[in-house]
């Protein structure tokens, strides 16, 4: 019986296999920029949580260190800290605060931000450009501040 019929990625075990190990790559390897340079969230989760000196602090990858005092565009979702239609301090999430659906992420998928001016609370993406501090042993136990951020526009 002929498999003409089949999408070339399925016509036999050696395609497959070659399907099976790109894909495999690719899931492995987090991207450092998403759409339009904006830093992923995959990078930001390059992170761990050790124990020193009897506290818990975060152990960050290369990438990740070299984006200290750096200027990046982020794109998430506004979580506000305090009532009111404008914030220029909120959170920013790398998942909806609505999603019934969405687990919950750690640290590492919050950003604080402190705005230059304004932002209007919307449930919709924005994407923030500013100056990323990675914290190393910050009292609150956020990992990453945007300070100085303003819209990042197109």
């Amino acid at each position: 019986m002929s498999r003409a019929w089949l999408h070339p990625l399925v016509r036999g075990a050696g395609a497959i296999a070659r399907f099976a190990v790109f894909a495999l790559l690719a899931a492995l390897t987090p991207s450092t920029l998403a759409a339009d340079g904006v830093v992923s969230w995959d990078l930001l989760g390059q992170v761990q949580v050790v124990r020193e000196n009897g506290r818990y602090v975060p152990r960050y990858a290369e990438p990740v260190r070299k984006l200290d005092a750096a200027q990046v565009k982020l794109q998430g979702f506004m979580i506000p800290l305090a009532t009111g239609r404008t914030h220029t301090h909120f959170v920013l999430s790398a998942n909806p605060s609505d999603c019934g659906f969405c687990m919950p992420g750690g640290p590492e998928s919050y950003v604080e931000v402190q705005a230059s001016a304004p932002f209007k609370y919307t449930l919709d993406p924005v994407v923030l450009k500013g100056r990323l501090a990675v914290l190393k042993d910050d009292p609150s136990g956020i990992f990453y501040r945007l300070v100085e951020a303003v819209p990042a526009g197109n």
